[in-house]
C-alpha cells in the first residue's frame, strides 16, 4: 500500500514536471526570438534598423537593437522601438512568451489598426508608451489587468469611444497620457487614481465638468485638460487640494466664472494656462502670491478691470500673456518689477493711458505686445534705448503721437516692427536702417510725411514692407533693388511721384506689390515679371503710369489679383493672362487699352471679378466667360466690342453684377440670361440690340438695377417685370416699346430710377404707379400717352424729377405737393393738359363747372314739357284734319311764307327742326343756348 502510495506520488510529481515543460520553453528566449521575427515578417518594409532581428542570430537576442534583457534570466526585459519607422500592427505581435517584459515602447511609428487586448497579458509591464501612433478604436479593457503598470501614454493617435472606468485598477500609475485622440466623456465618479502625478486628457471629446476624482489626486504636478469641452466653474478643491501642481493647463475649453482667489494655493505652479475660456470677474490680486510662477497665459478670457499690481511681485515671471480680454485700466508701474520677463502680450484690451517709465527696468523684454488698445501720447526715448533684446515691438492701432524716436535705431536684434495706425508724424527716422535683422515693418495708416529714408533700402532681410496710408512723397530710388528678400511691399495712398526703377524687377522673391493711389508716371518696366515667379497681387492703379503692361508680368502663372484701373495704359494685354487660371480679380477699366479682347482670357475657373470697361477694347464676348463659374462681377461696358451677347453667359451661377453697356451689341438679348439667379444688377444699355424683352428676365427676382435703355427692342413691357421685387431702378428709354404701362410696374419698390421714355407707350398711365412712394425719378415723356395725370401720382412723397412731356395727355394736372413747384418743361407737348403751372392754361374754375351742371338741368326741365306740348300739338292737328283740310292748306302756307309774327327758331336734336317758343323765360333760353354748343349746334 505503501509502495503504490508512493508510485502514484512520484508518477504526479512527473506530470507536473511534464505540464510545466511547455510553459518553460514559451518563455525562453529563443521562442522569444522567434516571436519577434514573426512579427517583423508582417511589417510593411521593416526597416534596415531591425536587420540584427534574424534568424541566424536567435542566440544574440539580447544584442538585437532594441531589445533589454533580463540580467539573470537572459530574456527580454524592455522593447524600446521608439521612432525606428515601424510600418504595421501589433495584430500579430505575439505576447505571449514576454512573461518578464517591464518596458514595450513603441512612440512615434506608424503603427495603426487596434490595441490588441492580449497586451493585458503582460503582468509584469511597467511602462507603456503606445504614442504618436495610427491606433484606432477603443481602449481595451485589458490594461487594467497591467497591475504592475506606472507609465501609460497612448498620445495622439485615432482612439475612440469611452475611457474605461476600469483603468482605476492602476492603483500605481504615476503617469496616464490619452491625450490627442477621439476619447468620450465616461463616468468620473467611478474613477480613483490616487497615485497620479501626472495627467494629460488634453485635445479630446470630453464635455463633462471639472472630473471630481481629479481633485482627489493630491500628488499632481502635471494636469492638461486642454482643448476639450469642460464647461463649468474650476471646483475650489482644485486650489485647495492640488498644492504640488506645477503645471495647470485648462486652456480652449468652457470654464467660466470668475478665478477664485485661493488660486495663491497653488503655491508650487511655474506654469497657468487658462486661454481661451469664458473666465470673467476680475484676475485675484492673490494671483501675486505664487512666487514660482513663470508663465501666465489668460489671454482669450472675458476679464475686466484693473491689471493686478500684485503681479509685480512675481520676480520669476518671465511670460505673461493678458491679451483679448476687457481689461480697462492702465499699466500697473509695478509691473516694472517683473525685471525677468521676456515677453508681455496686453494686445486686444481696453487699456489707455501712456506707457509707465517703471517699463524700462524690463531690459531682458523680447516680445512686446500692445496693440488694439487706446495708448497714448508718446514712445519715450527711455524706454526703446532699455529695450535692446526685444526681437518684436508691436503696437499698433492705439493713439500713440509723437516722432518715431530715432533711439529705435538701437534695436539691432528687432525683427518685427508694427507702428501701423497711430498718430505718429513727423519722417522717418534715418536710424532705422540700422536694424539689419528686421524681417517684416510696417508704419501704416499714420501721418508720417517725407521721402522714405535712404538706409530703409539696404534692409536686405526684410520681406514685408508697409508704408501705405501716410503722407510720404519722393521717388523709389533704384536701391530698392537691394532688398532680394522682399515679399510684400506696399507703398499705396502717399504722394510719391516719378518712374519706377528698372531694378525693382529685381525683386524676385516679390508676391505682393501695391503701389496705388500715388502720383507715379511713366511706364512699368518691361521686364518686371520676367524672374519674379511667384507674383500673387500686383495693383498699380489710380495713377499715371502710361504704356503698355510689361508683357511678362503674369509669366509665373501665380497671379490671382491684377488692379491697374484709373491709368493711361494703353495697347493690348499680356497673353500670359490667358493662362492665369489662378486669377480671382481683374481691374483694367478707365485706362485706353485696345486690341482684340475675344481671346484675352482663357477659361479662369477661380475668377471672380473683372472689370475692363471704359477702354477702347475691340472683338467680342467669348463663350469662354460661362466657364468662369466663379464670377460675381462681369464689367465690359463704354468700349467697342461688337457681335451678340453669348447666350453661355447664362451659365455663371454666381454672377451678381453684368453691365456691357455702350458698345456695338447686336442680335437679342438671350433668354438665358434669365438664369442668372443671383444678378442683382443687368445693364445692356446704349448697344443695338433688338428684339422683345425675354420673358425669361421676368424670373431675376435678386434684380435690383435693370437698364435697356438705348437699344432697338421691340414689344410690350411684359407684367412680368412687376415681379422684381428688390428693383429700385428701371431703365427702358429709348427703344421701340409699345402697348400699354403694365398696372404691375406700381407693385415694385423703386426707389432711384422709373424710366419709360422716348418710346411708343399708349394707353394711360396707370393709377398705381401712385404706390411708388419711394421714387426718386419718374419719366414718360416722349410717348403716346393719353388721358390724365393720376391724382394718385401726387402721394409719390419722394419724387422730385418728373417728366410727362411730348404725349397726349389731358386734364387737369395733380394738385399736390409734389407738383407745386412743377416747370412747364415737364408737361411740354401735351396740348390738353390744363393748371397752376406757367405755360399751361389754367382749367375751368369750380363755380363754371357747377354752373354748367345747373344749365343741364334746367335744360332738362325744358326739353320735357316741349315735347310733350309737341304730341299734344300733333294730336290736335290730326283732329283738325278730317274737318278743316282747307283751313289746314292755308295754315301750312301762311307758315311757309314766314307769316308767323313773334317766333324764335332754335336746333335742339336732329328730330327737332323749328319750334316757336316766344313765351320761355331768359333762363330757360340761356340753358337751351349753352346746350347747343356744348353739343357743337348753332341757333
Amino acid at each position: 500500500m505503501a509502495a503504490s502510495q508512493k508510485l502514484y506520488a512520484a508518477l504526479l510529481f512527473h506530470s507536473l514536471l511534464l505540464s510545466m515543460l511547455p510553459l518553460k520553453a514559451t518563455s525562453s528566449a529563443r521562442t522569444q526570438a522567434e516571436a519577434l521575427i514573426q512579427w517583423k515578417n508582417t511589417l510593411t518594409s521593416p526597416p534596415p534598423s531591425l536587420r540584427s532581428w534574424s534568424p541566424s542570430k536567435l542566440n544574440n537576442l539580447c544584442k538585437w537593437t532594441a531589445i533589454s534583457c533580463n540580467s539573470t534570466s537572459r530574456t527580454v526585459s524592455q522593447i524600446n522601438l521608439r521612432s525606428l519607422e515601424i510600418n504595421g500592427t501589433l495584430a500579430h505581435f505575439n505576447f505571449t512568451p514576454f512573461t518578464d517584459l517591464t518596458g514595450f515602447d513603441i512612440q512615434n511609428n506608424t503603427v495603426s489598426g487596434a490595441i490588441p487586448s492580449a497586451i493585458g497579458g503582460l503582468s509584469k509591464l511597467i511602462y507603456l508608451d503606445l504614442s504618436v501612433n495610427f491606433f484606432e478604436g477603443s481602449i481595451p479593457v485589458e490594461i487594467s489587468e497591467l497591475t504592475e503598470l506606472q507609465y501609460l501614454s497612448l498620445f495622439n493617435n485615432n482612439l475612440n469611444g469611452t475611457i474605461p472606468f476600469q483603468l482605476s485598477n492602476l492603483l500605481k500609475v504615476r503617469h496616464l497620457d490619452l491625450g490627442a485622440n477621439y476619447l468620450e466623456t465616461p463616468d468620473w465618479s467611478k474613477f480613483s487614481m490616487p497615485s497620479l502625478e501626472y495627467l494629460s486628457l488634453f485635445l479630446n471629446e470630453l464635455t463633462s465638468e471639472f472630473p471630481d476624482f481629479i481633485t482627489s489626486c493630491r500628488n499632481l504636478t502635471f494636469l492638461d485638460l486642454s482643448l476639450n469641452n469642460f464647461t463649468g466653474q474650476i471646483p475650489e478643491l482644485a486650489y485647495t487640494n492640488l498644492g504640488k501642481l506645477e503645471t495647470l493647463n485648462l486652456y480652449n475649453n468652457s470654464f467660466q466664472g470668475p478665478l477664485s482667489p485661493h488660486i495663491s494655493m497653488l503655491s508650487n505652479l511655474k506654469s497657468l494656462s487658462l486661454q481661451t475660456n469664458p473666465l470673467g470677474g476680475q484676475i485675484p490680486e492673490s494671483i501675486g502670491s505664487i512666487s514660482g510662477l513663470r508663465t501666465a497665459e489668460l489671454f482669450s478670457n472675458s476679464f475686466q478691470g484693473t491689471i493686478p499690481s500684485s503681479l509685480g511681485k512675481l520676480k520669476h515671471l518671465e511670460k505673461l500673456d493678458l491679451r483679448m480680454n476687457a481689461l480697462n485700466s492702465t499699466i500697473p508701474p509695478e509691473l516694472g518689477l517683473c525685471t525677468n520677463l521676456t515677453y508681455l502680450a496686453l494686445a486686444d484690451n481696453q487699456l489707455s493711458g501712456e506707457l509707465p517709465s517703471s517699463l524700462s527696468n524690463l531690459s531682458k523684454i523680447a516680445d512686446l505686445g500692445l496693440s488694439e488698445n487706446f495708448f497714448s501720447g508718446e514712445i519715450s526715448t527711455a524706454l526703446i534705448s532699455k529695450w535692446t533684446e526685444l526681437t518684436s515691438f508691436q503696437v499698433q492701432n492705439n493713439n500713440f503721437s509723437g516722432n518715431i524716436p530715432p533711439e529705435i535705431g538701437q534695436l539691432t536684434t528687432l525683427q518685427y516692427l508694427f507702428l501701423y495706425n497711430n498718430s505718429f508724424s513727423g519722417s522717418i527716422p534715418h536710424e532705422i536702417g540700422n536694424l539689419k535683422e528686421l524681417i517684416s515693418l510696417d508704419l501704416s495708416g499714420n501721418q508720417l510725411s517725407g521721402p522714405i529714408p535712404p538706409t530703409l533700402w539696404n534692409l536686405t532681410n526684410l520681406e514685408t514692407l508697409n508704408l501705405f496710408f501716410n503722407n510720404i512723397n519722393g521717388t523709389i530710388p533704384p536701391e530698392v533693388g537691394n532688398m532680394t528678400s522682399l515679399k510684400i511691399l506696399d507703398l499705396n495712398t502717399n504722394q510719391l511721384h516719378g518712374e519706377l526703377p528698372g531694378t525693382i524687377s529685381d525683386l524676385t522673391f516679390l508676391t505682393s506689390i501695391n503701389l496705388f493711389g500715388n502720383n507715379f508716371s511713366g511706364s512699368i518696366p518691361s521686364n518686371f515679371g520676367k524672374n519674379i515667379r511667384s507674383l500673387v497681387y500686383a495693383s498699380f492703379s489710380n495713377n499715371s503710369f502710361s504704356g503698355e503692361l510689361p508683357p511678362e508680368l503674369c509669366s509665373g502663372l501665380s497671379l490671382q489679383q491684377l488692379t491697374v484701373n484709373s491709368n493711361n495704359f494703353t495697347g493690348a494685354l499680356p497673353t500670359c493672362l490667358r493662362n492665369c487660371s489662378g486669377l480671382t480679380r481683374v481691374r483694367l477699366e478707365d485706362n485706353q487699352f485696345t486690341g482684340n479682347i475675344t481671346h484675352a482670357f482663357g477659361v479662369l475657373p477661380n475668377l471672380v471679378f473683372v472689370a475692363l470697361n471704359d477702354n477702347q477694347f475691340t472683338g467680342e464676348i467669348s463663350p469662354d466667360w460661362g466657364e468662369c463659374e466663379n464670377l460675381t462681377n462681369l464689367q465690359m461696358g463704354r468700349n467697342r466690342i461688337s457681335g451678340e451677347i453669348p447666350a453661355e453667359l447664362g451659365k455663371l451661377p454666381r454672377l451678381g453684377l453684368l453691365s456691357l453697356d455702350s458698345n456695338d451689341l447686336t442680335g437679342r438679348i438671350p433668354g438665358e440670361l434669365g438664369n442668372l439667379s443671383m444678378l442683382f444688377m443687368l445693364n445692356l444699355s446704349n448697344n443695338h440690340l433688338k428684339g422683345e424683352i425675354p420673358q425669361g428676365l421676368g424670373s431675376l427676382t435678386r434684380l435690383e438695377s435693370l437698364d435697356l435703355s438705348d437699344n432697338k427692342l421691340t414689344g410690350t413691357i411684359s407684367k412680368e417685370l412687376g415681379g422684381y421685387e428688390k428693383l429700385s431702378s428701371l431703365d427702358l428709354s429709348h427703344n421701340n416699346l409699345s402697348g400699354e404701362i403694365p398696372f404691375e410696374l406700381g407693385n415694385l419698390n423703386l426707389r432711384y430710377l422709373l424710366d419709360l421714355s422716348s418710346n411708343s407707350l399708349s394707353g394711360t398711365i396707370p393709377s398705381n404707379l401712385g404706390k411708388l412712394s419711394m421714387l426718386e425719378n419718374l419719366n414718360v415723356s416722349h410717348n403716346h400717352l393719353s388721358g390724365r395725370i393720376p391724382d394718385s401720382l401726387s402721394t409719390m412723397i419722394s419724387l422730385h424729377s418728373f417728366d410727362f412731356s411730348y404725349n397726349e395727355l389731358t386734364g387737369p394736372i395733380p394738385t399736390g405737393s409734389v407738383f407745386q413747384n412743377a416747370s412747364a418743361r415737364s408737361f411740354i407737348g401735351n396740348s390738353g393738359l390744363c393748371g397752376n403751372v406757367e405755360g399751361l392754361s389754367q382749367c375751368p374754375t369750380t363755380d363754371n363747372g357747377k354752373s354748367s351742371k345747373h344749365n343741364k338741368k334746367v335744360l332738362i326741365g325744358v326739353i320735357v314739357p316741349v315735347c310733350c306740348l309737341l304730341v299734344v300739338a300733333t294730336i290736335f292737328a290730326i283732329l283738325l284734319c278730317c274737318r278743316k283740310t282747307k283751313l289746314l292748306d292755308e295754315e301750312i302756307k301762311r307758315i311757309n311764307n314766314g307769316e308767323s309774327s313773334e317766333s324764335m327758331i332754335i336746333l335742339v336734336t336732329p328730330s327737332i327742326r323749328k319750334l316757336s317758343f316766344d313765351s320761355f323765360s331768359p333762363e330757360v333760353m340761356k340753358a337751351l343756348t349753352g346746350y347747343n354748343k356744348e353739343m357743337g349746334n348753332t341757333a
